[in-house]
Formats: C-alpha cells, sequence, structure tokens
C-alpha cells in the first residue's frame, strides 16, 4: 500500500475536524444573536417565527448552495433544523419574560 495515503487521510481528517469546530463556533455565535432577537420579540410582543423571512431565508440560502456545488435541499433542511431551534428558544424566552 503507498504510505502516503495514510499521511493524505490523516491530513484530510485534520481539516475536516478544524471545519467542524469551526461551524460549531459559528452555530454559537449565531445562536447568540437569534438570542438577542428572541429577546426584541418578546419585548414587544412579536410572534417567535417570522414566516416570510425564513421563505427568503431559504430561497437565498439554496441560491448559496447551488453556486458552492452543495445540495440546495441539503441547506433547506439545515436550515429548517437551526430555524426549528430558534423558534422553541423564542418560545420559551417570551414565556419566561411574561412571568
Amino acid at each position: 500500500m503507498d504510505q502516503s495515503i495514510p499521511t493524505q487521510l490523516q491530513n484530510l481528517r485534520n481539516s475536516i475536524d478544524n471545519i467542524d469546530a469551526a461551524l460549531v463556533h459559528m452555530l454559537a455565535e449565531r445562536f447568540r444573536c437569534t438570542q438577542q432577537v428572541g429577546v426584541l420579540k418578546a419585548e414587544h410582543d412579536l410572534p417567535p417565527s417570522d414566516p416570510a423571512r425564513e421563505a427568503r431565508q431559504i430561497k437565498r440560502l439554496k441560491a448559496l448552495a447551488e453556486e458552492s456545488h452543495l445540495d440546495p435541499e441539503f441547506a433547506e433542511k439545515w436550515f429548517n433544523f437551526v430555524v426549528a431551534e430558534v423558534i422553541h428558544h423564542h418560545v420559551q424566552i417570551a414565556r419566561d419574560s411574561a412571568e
């Protein structure tokens, strides 16, 4: 077996690990921002979700995915997963602020 394959594999895995770490940090930052949005929505008695914005974001992210050679349906699934969690947080924030 070519000895360079394990080295290449380890190098790729190291890159994947770095990318995964960056994604986690970026998601954490995203959630810090959406928590602030949730507080503002609760303070101003706005609904936890914004379907029109979500639809615009899906359209935008699917276009970005296509440009990046990523499956647009995957991008939409990812976004829907994240938004469901954000809405859950916003509902909880609204509930906590009403107490």
